[in-house]
């Protein structure tokens, strides 16, 4: 009789709800369609008419109160108090910190023809430092890495790049690693920080350097000050992450046994969260040195101007040379700190064990370092790297001479590939972005962000189409826009078939995450170069480097997301008879949308980030605003506007694709 009676009920509760979600998943992609097929229709009717579009040479007079604001700023700048006290007075500091590294280890020393400490000195510091926190097997690489660059002819490029690094992350950590055991430690703190975490986070390295060089001018100060904003973020957010993490249980412990907040915090939380704060560290310094080599664009020396100098000469071999030097630097800084984070953990496990016989190593190794540095200082010989760099002589050789093989025997194919894609997908695309109206396109956004990420989106849509509107740069924000999505739907396309691949077998997993882990450590200007030498310097080069650069970390999310699929799910399908197709297509990736959508948003945020800065290489649109803006001072006010349209358009992208997220997950 019990039985009898619940299961009406049992049926009636579910099938409602099994309908009403039914529906709703039908209804959503059906709005969507009906969205584009009005679109198409009107734009069939009204193409070419209220487009918004400004030639290169015209200025908007949003663009001219810019450039007046900037001659206006220069012309003020050492009488007005704000800069006399404020700006001005950050600017000498932090050009005194980084001229302080560049003289110790890059640069000649006041009469000295070579810096303080010479290239054996800074080996045998790489070396030592890297076995300290790490073991011998990073010690030998920081060694082989930092003795490649000076056999690759750039050993002052390579110091000057790493002594920005190392200066913005020092100033980073000085804010960061408190400002995340605030938020760490307070609830409120963490509400208040989240947002700007995110929305810095979002906005692209190339957006950064435009304002900041409205206060503090083009050069090395205004790069390290870039870097600091763009770098603190991670290791206030993974700081934060850490402190939190540690159990309740534990603190109330603490406390219980009379322990003040200060203790605790001392005692407690700050011991049990160190390794993770080391992987903020870590972060940061990758995060330093992708803005370390952008930073070029505003006269920050090192690696990223041989860079950047190339790539706007199209001189692959020299590009190629010194971007190798950026990846075996990011492979080492990232190798130490990694190293240097799972030793926290072993020395914590066997302190004594340790300590017993490292100590006396450790020891003899720092008088060893001592008398290399005190060589390097003293003799040329040790100061001066030998040889012309002849090594980076031959990899720039050698890379010219493979450009122009590929060049003369696959021109056909990569053509053929470039012209399909473009002619296919990309053209059609932008055309429908930048010939509609702009009203027509903003409706549609907006309508899109609505059914998509719900009303909030929908406004956080509208106000940035609007905002996008005011800039003046519509035209090229579509053209952007169009980019952006071509390129991130290849990345999904990659993402789905690598990460259902390695969620599914744990063998293609152990084989592909340390590639991809790899890729995510390489700086965005280095993925240029190679397409470069493919596709030439056109905007399908910046589209095929966005894919490569974006791809691994939404191939990674996919993995995780169809690896979380519950086992039994999966054996259930099974026994019921779905083959594999069915169970990846039926059961792991809708049960994976959570996954999809935020491997979309990652995809679209990285996708921005690296097609503006395919600027340098043909792609035009915003991120050639952006660097026009630097080396014409006419159009630095257009720049500045451009600068402003990207972080519209990753707002917009970020606030659609979460709302979706949380959507989907709910």
């Amino acid at each position: 009789m019990t039985v009898a009676v619940e299961k009406p009920e049992k049926t009636g509760t579910v099938e409602p709800v099994a309908h009403a979600r039914s529906a709703r998943t039908v209804s959503r992609p059906l709005l969507i369609a009906a969205i584009l097929v009005l679109w198409l229709a009107l734009f069939a009717v009204l193409r070419g008419r209220q487009t918004l579009s400004l030639a290169a040479a015209d200025l908007t007079d949003l663009h001219r109160w810019f450039n007046d604001v900037n001659d206006s700023i220069g012309a003020n700048r050492d009488t007005n108090p704000l800069f006399l006290y404020f700006f001005n007075e950050i600017r000498l500091v932090i050009d005194t910190l980084v001229t302080f590294v560049q003289e110790l280890i890059s640069q000649p020393s006041g009469v000295r023809p070579v810096p303080q400490i010479g290239w054996l000195g800074v080996v045998g510091i790489a070396g030592y430092v890297s076995w300290a926190v790490g073991n011998w097997r990073v010690a030998l690489l920081a060694v082989a890495g930092f003795t490649f660059f000076g056999l690759q002819g750039l050993w002052q490029e390579s110091m000057d790049t790493l002594a920005l690094t190392l200066s913005s992350v020092f100033v980073a950590l000085l804010f960061a690693i408190p400002l995340g055991v605030w938020a760490g430690v307070s609830d409120r703190f963490h509400r208040i920080m989240t947002p700007f975490l995110d929305f810095m986070q979002t906005m692209p390295t190339l957006v950064y350097l435009a304002p900041l060089t409205l206060f503090f001018l083009i050069g090395g100060g205004s790069a390290t000050i870039a870097t600091v904003v763009y770098a603190a973020p991670p290791a206030i957010r993974i700081t934060a992450h850490a402190i939190r993490s540690v159990p309740e249980t534990t603190v109330e412990a603490a406390e219980s046994m009379g322990a003040t907040r200060r203790q605790a915090l001392t005692k407690v939380l700050l011991p049990m969260s160190k390794r993770t704060v080391v992987m903020g560290v870590n972060q940061s310094i990758m995060a330093a040195l992708a803005m370390v080599t952008i930073a070029a664009l505003i006269d920050a020396p090192g690696l990223g101007k041989t860079v950047v100098q190339a790539l706007q000469s199209l001189d692959v071999g020299t590009a190629f040379n010194a971007g190798l030097s950026i990846v075996v630097m990011a492979i080492v800084l990232d190798r130490v700190t990694t190293a240097a984070s799972v030793r926290e953990q072993a020395a914590r496990r066997s302190q004594s064990r340790l300590s017993a016989w490292r100590r006396p190593l450790l020891g003899a190794g720092a008088a060893v370092t001592a008398v290399l540095v005190y060589l390097s200082h003293t003799f040329l010989w040790a100061a001066e790297f030998p040889g012309g760099g002849d090594l980076g002589s031959s990899v720039a050789s050698a890379a010219d001479s493979a450009t122009t093989w590929v060049q003369d025997h696959f021109s056909g194919i990569t053509n053929a590939f470039r012209d399909a894609l473009t002619n296919g997908l990309l053209n059609p695309f932008q055309s429908l972005l930048t010939d509609s109206p702009w009203w027509l396109v903003g409706v549609v956004l907006v309508a899109l962000g609505a059914v998509l990420g719900g009303l909030r989106a929908g406004i956080t849509t509208a106000v940035c189409v609007g905002l996008l509107v005011g800039t003046g740069m519509w035209s090229d924000a579509m053209t952007t826009l169009a980019s952006t999505v071509v390129a991130t739907v290849l990345v999904m396309l990659l993402g789905v078939v690598f990460g259902v691949w390695m969620g599914r077998s744990p063998l293609v997993d152990r084989v592909l995450r340390p590639t991809l882990d790899a890729a995510q450590v390489m700086p965005p200007f280095v993925y240029l170069v190679p397409f470069l030498a493919l596709f030439g310097a056109t905007r399908f080069t910046a589209i095929v480097a966005a894919v490569v650069y974006a791809a691994p970390v939404a191939i990674k999310i996919i993995a995780d997301g169809v690896r979380n699929v519950p086992a039994t799910t999966v054996e259930a399908a099974t026994s019921a008879g779905c083959d594999t197709w069915q169970i990846i297509t039926k059961v792991q990736l809708p049960m994976a949308r959570s996954a999809l959508t935020l491997a979309t948003n990652q995809g679209l945020i990285y996708v921005l980030s690296m097609v503006v800065v395919g600027g340098l290489v043909g792609a035009g649109a915003l991120g050639y605003d952006v660097v026009a803006g630097f080396s014409q001072g006419q159009l630095y006010g257009k720049g500045l506007a451009a600068g402003l349209a990207i972080v519209l358009l990753g707002v917009m992208f970020d606030r659609i694709t979460q709302a979706a997220a949380r959507r989907t997950s709910a």
